[in-house]
């Protein structure tokens, strides 16, 4: 199994690569400006309130804070490479900086821009010049990619598809919050869970136990 994830890994990180070159090249301008706007159009003002508080949770503050708990017991357990797995959230993140200051993809105007709540985290004060990827799909879906693969390891089938079910609803949600909020295109939000998944498979390679084959 963790050849598989592996190799998985490079295939989403490879995506990644070729999907941002898509994006450098502007194919996706028209559809990004559609689906924001179809977006805004059909859902009501009254969910911005809403979506800004959920979309804390893929905050650098929350989702690094999560990976630094988690390499922290895992440091408990003298388990070294699942530290190794959980500190992989810190290249993910440098990968999506490097993305935002170098690839041109200026992020959505200000009048497209909906979040309601303005918090006194750090992160929502630095800014970068453009808005590929999006880092809170990229930590999101490394975090939720780790664990699905925890929980497909699992024996009883009824938890296996709760998990998927709720993890992949998680992942969607963050997605359209993002776009819905006006704080990133949907290729900011697709290049993020493709950065996301390859790095989130690599890191379960490193987390999952020696008996996970």
């Amino acid at each position: 199994m963790k050849i598989k994830l592996f190799l998985l890994s490079l295939i989403f990180i490879g995506f990644f690569t070729y999907f941002s070159y898509t994006v450098a090249k502007e194919r996706w301008t028209k559809l990004d400006f559609d689906t924001t706007v179809k977006l805004q159009d059909h859902i009501p003002r009254k969910f911005d309130q809403h979506f800004s508080y959920f979309s804390l949770l893929g905050s650098m503050e929350v989702t690094a804070g999560f990976c630094l708990v988690m390499a922290f017991l895992s440091l408990v357990r003298f388990k070294w490479l699942a530290i190794l797995g959980w500190l992989m959230i810190i290249p993910a993140t440098v990968a999506e900086v490097f993305g935002k200051l170098v690839l041109f993809h200026p992020a959505p105007p200000m009048f497209m821009h909906r979040t309601a709540v303005f918090t006194h985290l750090p992160s929502f004060y630095v800014h970068t010049d453009f808005s590929y990827p999006s880092g809170h799909m990229t930590r999101t879906v490394f975090i939720i990619t780790i664990i699905l693969t925890m929980t497909l390891s699992q024996k009883r089938m009824l938890s296996k598809l709760f998990g998927v079910f709720s993890l992949f609803g998680l992942a969607i949600l963050m997605g359209l919050t993002r776009v819905y909020l006006g704080e990133h295109w949907t290729s900011d939000v697709l290049g993020g869970g493709f950065l996301g998944l390859g790095m989130g498979l690599l890191a379960a390679v490193l987390i999952l136990d020696r008996k996970v084959v």
